[in-house]
């Protein structure tokens, strides 16, 4: 049992990470970047609008999907400065990097994380 928590806290936190590298990223090209913590925190803020809006409007064919994506680029939009544009563009690039980590660390033979706070990877 307790290996199992712990194979669920690690692969929260290199989820974490990842997604918090992919936002890192996104905003480094394309606003101000303030640093990979304030990135980490950002993913987590991300994942947690993208929790509570699926659970709100994800029965909604369409609109839900359309409703949740906006909140978790609000998060974005909150988190760094720019406008919708700057937060779709640095959850785009977000969403390549993290796709990329992730197949770079499956080619090594480590799978089974996500990118936490990027929605679809």
């Amino acid at each position: 049992m307790v290996s199992g928590v712990i194979d669920s806290v690690v692969v929260f936190v290199v989820s974490a990470l990842v997604g918090g590298l992919g936002i890192y990223v996104g905003a480094r090209l394309l606003s101000n970047a303030r640093g990979y913590e304030h990135a980490v925190w950002t993913a987590l803020f991300g994942a947690l609008a993208w929790v509570v809006a699926s659970a709100l409007f994800g029965w909604l064919p369409l609109l839900g999907t359309v409703l949740t994506y906006l909140a978790y680029l609000g998060v974005i939009k909150w988190r760094y400065r720019g406008g919708w544009l700057t937060a779709a563009g640095i959850a785009l690039v977000g969403w390549l990097a993290a796709s990329l980590v992730l197949e770079l660390l499956s080619t090594l033979g480590v799978g089974g994380f996500s990118a936490l706070g990027v929605p679809g990877v």
